[in-house]
């Protein structure tokens, strides 16, 4: 297994990818690609994800205790 578990995604993802690699429904990455905080791409009518901001978004959305 490689050291960064999103190495092999794609740099931009959509709804589909997106819930693959955080292992969700398609509805719950829809949801989060409608979340205020979520840092959602948008190109036309797509809602998309850049692989670095999703990182840095789960980054900053676990909680860490110590």
């Amino acid at each position: 297994m490689s050291r960064e578990p999103f190495e092999a995604l794609p740099d931009v993802m959509d709804a589909k990818q997106l819930a693959a690699a955080l292992q969700i429904s398609k509805s719950g990455a829809y949801s989060l690609l409608n979340s205020p905080d979520f840092p959602t791409l948008r190109i036309g009518g797509r809602k998309l994800v850049m692989k670095n901001d999703l990182l840095e978004w789960l980054k900053s959305h676990t909680n860490s205790k110590g």
